[in-house]
């Protein structure tokens, strides 16, 4: 299948809250068919590395059959050594810090996912986080699967975790229409209580894990809720069932006295259902003529870059745009004019202002508002294509105003790449906007004051789950408006100081030997484009 330009989701800990603890403590490349397996094992020479086109698709367990697109899987016969030699040559081409990594022999390790493991920097940022938390993989067939519609098994409610450790407390923070959880009336700042007799407070993690992450699709299990704003508790049976994702929800048009203000809330790039969805916002809010828009990126890790760079263009129109670069992408210094996974001369990515050639109807003039200035929901769960939206609006001076919290900091993507049924993927390049700047690791940080790079005039808030999104009422929401109507944030708001660094990093130390497994099968409740480890708790 054709490789995707992607600046994947990947959500913090801390956005999610996913990890709980127990008491006390791509696709294929499109290359030629490679030759046949030859019968000498691969061999490893220090510093020296071959060619990843003589160890692809040599597999050690080859798969027959196509390809969610009908295309035959080129495996072949090899062995997890090939894989791991492939895995090595191939992050020695491709991999943004590929001097950084440690060559080390890949027959000293296991299974090429624990090789794949080691690929990577080690180097922190300036704030002492990791300089590359999105190194992951997962199975090929679920990540098509959840790439090409958005959809996997589940109860169709995104939760957090509030208390990592006993005491803990997990809320909902949204739910997707006709889902089990919306059928079963759910909504977001449900506690929930108890699962399978274990209480969430205390009980048996792997009680817990089986029931908030079912295995397949048509297991039941119980759950205990208290909704929000009832005392009282209930308990309802959920059965997972495949849940597609609704990228765009709750869109609301509120009038004021300032003007007509349009709301989304975007849960998704990374699904190309969105694309239809953003455009069909947008026709709304340019028939109502609305003037200023809010768009809630508080829980949307990313996805596609041109599903970004779409929704910027609708944000800020022709006038803005035009000749303008949205995002320049910067390979390792291997290839400073090459793309070297399709083979194609660097091209700046522009302000796309038709439909993809996977529309509905291909080419087609998208809608836009003309807005000079847009208000950003975030939290540290905002990252990758959304902070790309972030950037690439700045870099042509539209302005952002943020409200919330420091996003994640990811200005980073890569080709999700498959080999012998595995996608791997690894940080291949950073982008920059028009003003080329790039230098967003730490996150963007909303602020009293704007340096036109990574501190963002905005307000400092807390998320509220008292209230539903889409409430005027809501905490975040509420602020933005009233900076609409103000030009200010609200009293007592403006100098709380973001949690740059503390609530920004992806793991603290204490959850540092389970943040390896969480980046390889990463969650998205909502769209199940990425997975987390069904095993969150650990005794």
């Amino acid at each position: 299948m054709k490789k995707e330009f992607i600046k994947l989701k990947v959500f913090t800990l801390g956005a999610l809250g996913l990890l709980l603890t127990a008491c006390g403590g791509g696709g294929s490349s499109g290359s030629e068919e490679p030759e046949p397996p030859v019968s000498e094992a691969p061999t490893w020479t220090a510093g020296v590395y071959e060619d990843e086109s003589n160890f692809e698709a040599r597999c050690e367990n080859p798969r027959s059959g196509r390809d969610i697109n009908g295309n035959p899987w080129p495996d072949q016969q090899g062995s997890h050594l090939y894989e791991k030699h492939w895995l090595r040559s191939w992050s020695n081409n491709t991999y943004l810090w590929y001097d950084e990594i440690q060559d080390q022999n890949p027959a000293n390790f296991g299974l090429p996912t624990e090789y794949f493991e080691v690929l990577k920097t080690t180097a922190t940022t300036n704030s002492g986080n990791n300089k590359d938390n999105f190194h992951f993989f997962m199975d090929t067939d679920d990540y098509q699967q959840q790439a090409s519609t958005g959809a996997s098994s589940g109860y169709g409610f995104r939760i957090k975790l509030v208390s990592a450790a006993p005491p803990r407390q997990i809320i909902v923070v949204y739910t997707e229409p006709n889902s089990p959880a919306s059928a079963a009336n759910i909504t977001r700042g449900a506690e929930i209580i108890e699962i399978d007799g274990a209480a969430v407070v205390d009980g048996d993690a792997n009680i817990l894990n089986a029931g908030l992450f079912p295995a397949e699709e048509g297991e039941t299990h119980e759950f205990v809720i208290r909704d929000l704003g009832i005392n009282s508790e209930r308990t309802v049976s959920l059965t997972s069932e495949i849940v597609t994702s609704d990228p765009v929800q709750n869109e609301t048009i509120f009038n004021t006295a300032s003007g007509d203000v349009g709301y989304m809330q975007f849960n998704t790039f990374g699904t190309r259902t969105a694309e239809q969805e953003l455009i069909d916002a947008f026709v709304n809010f340019s028939n109502q003529g609305v003037q200023d828009l809010v768009v809630d990126l508080r829980y949307n890790g990313g996805g596609f870059l041109f599903i970004s760079s779409q929704l910027a263009y609708m944000v800020a129109g022709d006038a803005q745009t035009t000749g303008r670069v949205f995002e320049e992408t910067v390979w390792n210094d291997q290839h400073p004019n090459f793309n070297p996974v399709t083979g194609e001369a660097l091209q700046p990515t522009s302000f796309y202002s038709t439909t993809s050639d996977e529309a509905t109807a291909p080419g087609g003039v998208l809608p836009s508002l003309n807005l000079n200035r847009v208000f950003v929901l975030s939290m540290p769960g905002t990252c990758s294509a959304s902070e790309a939206f972030i950037n690439g609006l700045r870099g042509i001076d539209v302005e952002v105003i943020l409200i919330g919290d420091t996003t994640c900091g990811k200005p980073y993507g890569f080709y999700p790449t498959d080999n012998c049924g595995t996608t791997y993927f690894t940080i291949q390049f950073s982008g920059e906007n028009d003003k080329g700047f790039g230098e967003y690791a730490d996150g963007f940080v909303p602020s009293s004051t704007d340096n036109g790079q990574d501190f963002v005039k905005g307000c400092v808030l807390e998320d509220d789950f008292n209230h539903l999104l889409g409430d005027p009422d809501e905490a975040l929401l509420a602020a933005a408006l009233e900076y609409q109507a103000t030009g200010a944030c609200p009293s007592g708001t403006a100098n709380k100081q973001a949690k740059r660094h503390a609530q920004k990093a992806y793991v603290s130390p204490e959850s540092l030997l389970n943040s390896e497994r969480v980046q390889q099968r990463l969650f998205i409740e909502q769209s199940k484009f990425l997975e987390i480890p069904k095993e969150l708790m650990n005794e």
